[in-house]
């Protein structure tokens, strides 16, 4: 039995998307975990409001106290080291991972431009000399089919492959674009003669949104990002066909 997944922003929604790499689901449960101490402080300073307000003789039996001191500066003090070292540990491990995957199997170059994204799959070169590059423009709403996603359907997805060590290279032609896409915990920003780097593992199949996350200029919300996950077979697949294409 398939499982069906949000891989795409709902209205009025109140989540995340579906995770589909093992970061997002780090991110995901950390956030969870955050969520947990903030309902803690929420019911505590609640019940300290109301019983402020209700208790009108509370002014007369206070007091000074250092144990009470104590307890209010230790206690947020320890709340606070509980969510930020969780927070530090996960930015860590996410930074060694793209160190570590600069040996990777696959690298891409996605480049941001007012207002649409190049793709270039710099690791097969063809016999002239050129790569596999192709640029991705959003599909406005008259040419969208029935199961398109408005404002996120291209005519081009970047494909890729699960299951797979990949390298993402951004960088900008004009001015600041983000490449993000948040169901793989992706986002990084693209600047002019630079290059960023990301890493991935893509966990199971499908097609994942994104935008740039930059104001870059009057068509900045009209540069959708389409990443379609594949099977291996099904990469290479598109890619004979690409090249053949091209």
């Amino acid at each position: 039995m398939s499982r069906i997944f949000c891989d795409y922003p709902l209205n009025y929604s109140l989540g995340f998307q579906d995770p589909a790499s093992n970061w997002m689901y780090a991110i995901v449960d950390l956030h969870d975990r955050i969520i947990f101490f903030l309902l803690i402080l929420l019911v505590l300073v609640s019940w300290f409001l109301v019983s402020s307000l209700t208790n009108k003789d509370h002014l007369t039996y206070l007091a000074h106290g250092n144990v009470i001191e104590l307890v209010w500066t230790i206690t947020p003090a320890g709340i606070l080291w509980a969510i930020g070292l969780p927070s530090l540990n996960l930015l860590y491990l996410m930074d060694t991972f793209i160190l570590e995957v600069l040996d990777a199997e696959i690298t891409v170059k996605a480049i941001g431009s007012q207002w649409y994204w190049s793709y270039e799959y710099t690791d097969y070169v063809e016999s002239n000399g050129s790569t596999i590059a192709f640029d991705s423009f959003m599909i406005d709403e008259a040419s969208l089919e029935m199961g398109d996603q408005r404002q996120l359907t291209v005519d081009n997805a970047l494909v890729l492959p699960v299951n797979t060590s990949i390298r993402i290279l951004v960088s900008s032609n004009d001015v600041i674009h983000s490449f993000a896409i948040p169901s793989l915990a992706l986002k990084a920003d693209c600047l002019p003669g630079r290059l960023n780097s990301l890493g991935l593992i893509i966990n199971r199949p499908g097609v994942f949104y994104g935008q740039c996350s930059e104001l870059c200029g009057a068509n900045h919300g009209f540069m959708p990002i389409s990443l379609k996950a594949v099977t291996i077979p099904s990469y290479i697949n598109f890619l004979e066909a690409t090249a053949e294409a091209l």
